[in-house]
């Protein structure tokens, strides 16, 4: 499993917009909005991509989910950044977003790449935009792909990090100190037996 590295916060409270050729349905309670043609549904980072989409609107009337669908040899496509700034990208055949929940479902030649941290393979792949965590499973070959990218180490000779030094009082003098007796002679010292 990908390391978790949570999505924008922010992006759930943002307005989603959506964008298409051609629009038939109505934003009522318990409805269902088919988008077709250079489909593009944005929230905040959140961006997904299609050919044709259907938009499930719930009984409060707030987008519940998305389904977007592609011409055959397309994908479908979604992406994000997360609070660190770096961006999650997603590919399959189709994409079932749950904006309720943050849940993206690729299936079909499903790719998700988190950028610095490696990418998987899969028939299905169940992404968490929220927290990250996934899951798959994999047709054909029977296996989900998965690659792990290590963490950057400094290069070599660069300086290491300095530890913050501790915080002193500004211009702050030692107490005096007596003069140290000196003597011309070696203090004698007793040997333990």
């Amino acid at each position: 499993m990908l390391q978790p590295a949570l999505a924008k916060q922010d992006d759930r409270n943002q307005p989603m917009d959506l964008h298409a050729t051609t629009v038939d349905g109505f934003n009522l309670p318990n409805t269902i909005t088919t988008l077709t043609g250079n489909v593009i549904a944005t929230q905040g980072t959140l961006k997904a991509t299609g050919d044709k989409a259907l938009v499930y609107i719930d009984g409060d009337t707030q987008i519940k989910r998305i389904v977007i669908t592609v011409n055959k040899g397309k994908l479908a496509h979604i992406e994000q950044v997360d609070d660190a700034g770096n961006l999650m990208t997603g590919d399959a055949d189709q994409l079932d977003y749950d904006n309720i929940n943050g849940i993206a479902v690729l299936t079909g030649h499903a790719v998700v790449h988190q950028q610095g941290r490696g990418e998987a393979h899969g028939d299905k792949l169940t992404y968490n935009t929220q927290t990250e965590y996934m899951t798959g499973n994999s047709g054909g070959d029977g296996l989900v792909h998965m690659i792990f990218l290590p963490k950057p180490k400094p290069a070599p000779g660069a300086p290491a990090a300095k530890p913050a030094s501790p915080t002193t009082a500004p211009h702050a003098t030692p107490p005096p100190t007596a003069p140290a007796a000196t003597s011309s002679s070696p203090t004698p010292t007793k040997e333990q037996p």
